[in-house]
């Protein structure tokens, strides 16, 4: 009898346990994402979608109503076709600043506002030229407009670049604000902070893309970063930062 107790025990902890670990994975399960993907089957379709695939859970009738935004002739549609037309007519074969002027021809934009670091006036002052030579009317707004001090807005003298000076604080809803009365057809953003192109996206009438994001260490080029964080910036994976 203690023995038939004892194995009697051991099956209710089994099945407790294993009930645990299922309840465990339909949790992993439900925040798998993207990033977990290795098959990326949505591309192309020649295998099978992982079973936490976000497109196999997506009801059909939200997938149609998302798909329809795409269709006809409203400014989403024509925007997902001209990006679409550029990247399959110049794969690999346009820089990042010629695919904006392709992009701009294609839904028909002609005043392109720019909303730029000061920081990146010299490069503002180029793309103008090239935008010009294409036949299109460039206006930009620096990022200083304004010169409203920073400690206006509550920001410590600690945390200027220059302490104890006038230093401007970034203002990306006036520029996105100028840039509207100015009827802009399509808006670009040159090397805005993190956070202030944010601003400057959800305060924009017009359509915004992104010529230059900022990396004040890398050159503008953030992808670096992850490009060598196998040696050089290891320090992406130290947790705790509190930065």
């Amino acid at each position: 009898m203690r023995w038939h107790f004892i194995i009697q025990k051991n099956e209710k902890w089994r099945a407790k346990n294993m009930a645990s670990e299922t309840k465990n994975k339909k949790k992993q399960k439900q925040e798998l994402s993207c990033s977990e993907c290795a098959q990326l089957n949505c591309y192309r379709q020649e295998g099978k979608f992982p079973d936490f695939c976000l497109t196999e859970s997506i009801d059909d009738e939200k997938m149609e109503a998302v798909t329809n935004q795409y269709r006809g002739e409203s400014l989403d549609a024509r925007i997902a076709r001209a990006s679409a037309e550029v990247e399959g007519t110049y794969y690999g074969k346009l820089t990042r600043v010629e695919e904006i002027i392709a992009f701009a021809n294609r839904i028909g934009a002609k005043k392109i506002g720019l909303a730029t670091c000061i920081g990146l006036s010299e490069e503002t002052k180029i793309f103008v030229k090239v935008l010009k030579i294409n036949g299109m009317e460039p206006y930009a707004v620096l990022c200083k407009i304004g010169s409203v001090d920073k400690s206006d807005i509550g920001i410590g003298d600690e945390l200027k670049i220059q302490k104890g000076s006038h230093e401007a604080m970034c203002n990306p809803i006036l520029q996105a604000k100028l840039l509207n009365e100015r009827k802009t057809d399509l808006n670009v953003v040159i090397g805005l902070c993190v956070g202030h192109d944010s601003l400057f996206m959800k305060y924009s009438d017009a359509p915004v893309t992104t010529l230059i994001t900022k990396d004040r260490l890398l050159a503008h080029n953030p992808a670096a970063a992850l490009y060598t964080s196998g040696f050089y910036y290891k320090r992406l994976f130290t947790e705790d930062r509190n930065l």
